[in-house]
Formats: C-alpha cells, structure tokens, sequence
C-alpha cells in the first residue's frame, strides 16, 4: 500500500460493548508511527447483528473490518465470501470489502493463539480444555489441531461433546495439562471474577492461557500462577492476530 493518497481507507471493529478495546488503540497508533496518513479505524458498537449492513452501506472508503464477541458467528450470514480457514473454523474475525462492496472473511485469531502458545509447549503438554464455547473457543480448537493437541470443550452445561465446569477433578487435570479461558469471565471492569474451576488441581506442569488482556492478569491467571503454572495473557495474541489482519487487508 502507498503511504500516502488521497483516498481515505477507513478500518474499524465490530462488536458490542467495546469501548474498551484494543483494535482501535492499536491501530490508530500504527497508522500514525508507520505515516499512514489516510488511514483510521473506528470502532462500530451495535446492539444487534442486524446493524451491520448499515454500516457497510453508509460508511465510504471503508476497506477492512475486525469482528469481536458475540458477532464472530453471526456475522458469517451478511458475508459473501469466506475463506477455506474461516469456514473450517466457523468463525469470522476479519473481513475485507471490496470496491463492489463484497464481504470476504478470515480468522486471524488461530494464528495468533498458536504463535502465542507454542513456545511454552513441552513434550508433556499433549491435550488441553477449552473453557467457553463461543466463537473465539472454535479458533483455539483449530490451533490446536494444527498443533496435534488433543482437546476438549468445558461449558456450563455437559453433554457428550463438553464437559461442565462441576465434573473437572484431579484425574481430569493430571490428563489436560493446558487449560485455555476463551469466556469473558474475568474482563475489565468484572477482574474478579473467574471460571469455576478447583485452583488447587493445579500444577507445575500446566499452562493457563486467558484470551483476556484487560486485566493484564485475571484472577484466573493469578489463581493458577500460585500453584506454580506457566500463565500468559491473549495481548500477544491479539498483536499477531492484528497483524495478520493487516496484511489481509492489504494483499
């Protein structure tokens, strides 16, 4: 992309409640060290999915968009396009609109995640619990995969497929010794709260990784550090995730 023309390029983040985030910090502050002059990005804060072609029809210049909770799956409908990552996930991050305005997304988070987490991995670290469901929790299965991590889901309620919150116990996590918070339990301005989990179970040997970056250090995140666990937060991620994107949007 040239630096500088005269065309304004406008990106922005969709979602709900996001008043908070990182995306627009970020890229602003990108925009403004890299002399990307023409360049903003905004934040669209909607109640409701059914917002969102407003958006791609009123505002012009628009060229790319991040999509956070609780739309990464929603927002698949209202798209064009995905992508052969983004459809084996079933989740959308990042869209890009072309000059005719058609919607093509992406998933950035899985990149992110599995770059983020693989220099903590040992030999040891062979399955891991995905705490939440939503859309972000279907990002890290694929990263795991990629990784040849067994895994599985852990919801508030269990069926064949997940287990609930109540059922992890000691020989559940001497098996699963990566357990990964893809809720929002714990998220500024709600720092203390965390997943209901047995603290005590554990150990040395696991890895705590929280997708949240705000607070630097959940509860959760606290809470196993005192039992020695390896923890790291989701601002690297969010940063590689954030990078991917741009090159998305500028292929």
């Amino acid at each position: 992309m040239k630096k500088k023309t005269k065309k304004q390029l406008k990106f922005g983040l969709i979602g709900r409640n996001i008043s908070y985030s990182f995306s627009k910090k970020y890229f602003n502050e990108k925009f403004e060290i890299g002399h990307f002059d023409n360049c903003e990005y905004k934040n669209y804060d909607i109640e409701s999915i059914k917002e969102f072609p407003k958006i791609i029809t009123e505002i012009k210049g628009l060229r790319g968009l991040n999509v956070t909770i609780p739309y990464k799956e929603e927002i698949i409908t209202y798209l064009d396009k995905l992508s052969k990552t983004a459809e084996k996930i079933g989740a959308v991050n990042c869209i890009t609109i072309s000059k005719k305005k058609k919607l093509k997304g992406y998933n950035t988070d899985y990149h992110g995640f599995k770059k983020s987490i693989q220099p903590l991995l040992k030999e040891h670290h062979k399955k891991a619990l995905i705490l939440g469901t939503g859309g972000a929790s279907k990002a890290i299965a694929y990263a795991l995969r990629k990784l040849k991590i067994e895994y599985d889901f852990v919801s508030r309620t269990a069926d064949e497929f997940q287990y609930k919150y109540e059922e992890l116990d000691a020989s559940i996590f001497e098996e699963y010794t990566i357990i990964i918070n893809t809720t929002p339990v714990g998220t500024h301005p709600n720092v203390d709260d965390f997943p209901n989990l047995d603290y005590s179970l554990f150990t040395k040997k696991h890895i705590a990784y929280d997708l949240i970056y705000n607070p630097e250090e959940t509860a959760f995140l606290k809470k196993a550090k005192a039992q020695g666990t390896v923890t790291k937060n989701g601002y690297e991620m969010l940063v590689l995730q954030a990078e991917k994107a741009w090159k998305i949007w500028n292929e």
